[in-house]
């Protein structure tokens, strides 16, 4: 089985030391993108995975592919051209200080490219699985024709689409997500969409109150989901990341999933990280993982959530955890994730 996922990978610059982006003058570099996340993710834990998108012809473009054939992702469909690389500025919180991002990708290479860069039926003639996500239509009216077009192409030669909803309030509206949603729903087959996620990205009432503590208020959360697959009763599987947030370094964790008529619940973690990112697309791997190697339900969801939480424990975006370490991860009580 083979997975494709398509999406931007940009730099990543890192404000070090728990400082502010106005007072520092360094940064710590590396690479990231929530598809390409994915495709490491696979990649190291043994699946079959190549990554769509396109890069600049420069040494940056270069040094990407090098970083992602290291972990073992298929590169050979990666479209070289443009003008840039995108750019991504992370500055990481502490106690009661927020995470920030601060986005650079206007023009680059990916924001800027179309279908014509993208043959679908040469890239996807060999792929079972579809991964993307709700970012890539965010970017540009013509990624998001492509983005349809890549789907269409899928349901007429049963390839199995997987999105992550992955809302970015910085990039788009709730009303013009939703509206895109309506469009590209009818064709997935497992949808990834996490407690800070659903009501922006689909319009659907989630909680009842927005206190951060979505674990609290699952049963709204579940009630959502099923109004999602009856909805579009093609979506077969729906995934979720639930979180009681106390701090930025102290929360709760949990996986629900709905798959048919039945629900499934993970263990909750504590979890005490790094201020990190990533731990969605950590998740969404991992689910897809368990598809291809035929976990059952429970197993799968167990899986996913402990990827989800061994991620924050990793500086980057890539989660580096190998299937053992996080087979050793999985609990049947609470315990403590730390650094």
């Amino acid at each position: 089985m083979r997975v494709t996922t398509f999406g931007e990978i940009m730099l990543r610059l890192t404000v070090p030391d728990n400082k502010k982006l106005i007072q520092t003058d360094t940064f710590q570099a590396n690479y990231g993108g929530a598809e390409a996340n994915v495709a490491v993710s696979l990649a190291l834990l043994g699946d079959s995975v190549n990554f769509v998108s396109k890069l600049p012809e420069n040494e940056l473009g270069n040094a990407v592919i090098q970083k992602l054939k290291s972990f073992g992702v298929d590169t050979s469909a990666i479209s070289r051209g443009g003008n840039r690389l995108g750019i991504y500025f992370l500055q990481p919180g502490i106690g009661n200080r927020p995470s920030k991002v601060i986005y650079d990708r206007g023009e680059s290479s990916f924001t800027a490219s179309d279908d014509s860069d993208y043959p679908w039926k040469q890239l996807l003639n060999e792929t079972d699985y579809f991964y993307i996500s709700g970012i890539t239509p965010a970017l540009s009216d013509k990624l998001k024709a492509t983005l349809l077009s890549a789907v269409e192409f899928c349901r007429n030669h049963a390839i199995k689409v997987v999105y992550d909803a992955n809302f970015r309030g910085k990039l788009w509206t709730p009303a013009r997500a939703q509206q895109f949603n309506r469009q590209i729903l009818p064709f997935v087959d497992i949808c990834l969409v996490h407690d800070e996620d659903l009501e922006q990205a689909f319009g659907l009432q989630a909680f009842k109150s927005t206190n951060h503590q979505a674990i609290d208020q699952k049963a709204s959360f579940k009630q959502a989901m099923s109004t999602l697959t009856a909805h579009y009763p093609n979506i077969s599987t729906v995934a979720s990341v639930l979180r009681n947030s106390h701090s930025v370094q102290s929360s709760q964790w949990m996986g629900v999933m709905l798959t048919g008529d039945s629900f499934y619940e993970s263990p909750i973690y504590n979890v005490a990280i790094l201020p990190e990112v990533a731990g969605g697309d950590a998740f969404g791997a991992a689910i897809v993982h368990g598809i291809l190697n035929h976990f059952k339900p429970q197993y799968q969801l167990d899986y996913a959530i402990a990827a989800a939480v061994l991620k924050l424990t990793i500086p980057g975006d890539f989660n580096l955890s190998s299937d053992g370490e996080i087979k050793a991860a999985m609990i049947d009580d609470n315990q403590t994730i730390s650094r």
